[in-house]
């Protein structure tokens, strides 16, 4: 079992950055992949960004490949998700989930409740 926390979502205008934080407690979490998705008001969720295991393997969305940076920390049973050059677009509740295997999709077992993204214009 993982539980999963998330921290660092706030307000902040377009250009700008944040950090998301994803903690887990289990001492197991070294040996799961961890994914980023999002999901904006009336639209669907929608995958963001992957890590492996390892932290070997990286995946992201087209819509933020360029902008967003996945890490971990396994030391501290943390993942990471740099944000940067913020858009209104990637105003969202930003949730994180773990599974054994990296999907770059939405199908992972366990999952944190989201921090909200906003991004002003």
């Amino acid at each position: 079992q993982v539980q999963l926390v998330e921290s660092g979502g706030g307000l902040v205008q377009a250009g700008g950055s944040l950090r998301l934080s994803c903690a887990a407690s289990g001492r197991t979490f070294s040996s799961y992949a961890v994914g980023w998705s999002r999901q904006a008001p009336g639209k669907e969720r929608e995958f963001v960004a992957a890590i492996s295991w390892s932290g070997d393997r990286t995946y992201y969305a087209d819509s933020v490949k360029g902008r967003f940076t996945i890490s971990r920390d396994n030391a501290k049973n943390t993942v990471y998700l740099q944000m940067n050059s913020l858009k209104p677009e990637d105003t969202a509740v930003y949730s994180c989930a773990a599974n054994p295997r990296v999907i770059a999709g939405l199908e992972y077992d366990y999952w944190g409740q989201g921090t909200q993204v906003t991004v002003s214009s």
